[in-house]
């Protein structure tokens, strides 16, 4: 997992092309006045999801992992908490959705981040992530980049 914020992505150019291409997605002018939904940067080898709506407390959250892509979870606006946890450390779940890449977990996650707007969490597969903790409203952008 890395947290971090927007003026530092160039940093993490070196670790996998596409993710510059994703954060290049985050750094456009005018990202929060795009709509919900998804959006194509690289047919589904990149793809970004923008989405809005009400936070959750720890306890109706619940930890999720993916096999095939890396998150990158930019938060524009809320006040927005991630739970993480590695997945070596977790029980095999055997809900893998193959078709969505992705798995939910059982248990508390190790540690909670708070991610202030402007700042992002990248979570890679061999991460479990459990998003949107916190209270009120939240307005956020994730990029999938394929793993491979």
């Amino acid at each position: 997992m890395i947290l971090d914020t927007l003026n530092n992505a160039a940093r993490y150019a070196g670790l996998k092309k596409e993710l510059s291409e994703g954060f290049g997605f985050l750094d456009q002018p005018g990202l929060a006045e795009l709509e919900d939904g998804r959006y194509a940067i690289q047919g589904d080898r990149i793809f970004a999801i923008v989405q809005r709506g009400s936070l959750r407390s720890v306890e109706e959250g619940k930890l999720e992992g993916h096999r095939n892509y890396i998150d990158i979870q930019y938060v524009i606006r809320g006040d927005e908490s991630m739970g993480w946890s590695p997945r070596s450390d977790l029980p095999e779940s055997g809900n893998y959705d193959g078709e969505k890449d992705l798995e939910f977990f059982e248990g508390a996650p190790q540690a909670l981040i708070k991610v202030p707007p402007g700042s992002f969490a990248v979570f890679l597969p061999t991460d479990a992530h459990m998003p949107l903790i916190g209270r009120g409203e939240y307005h956020k952008v994730v990029v999938k980049v394929a793993a491979d």
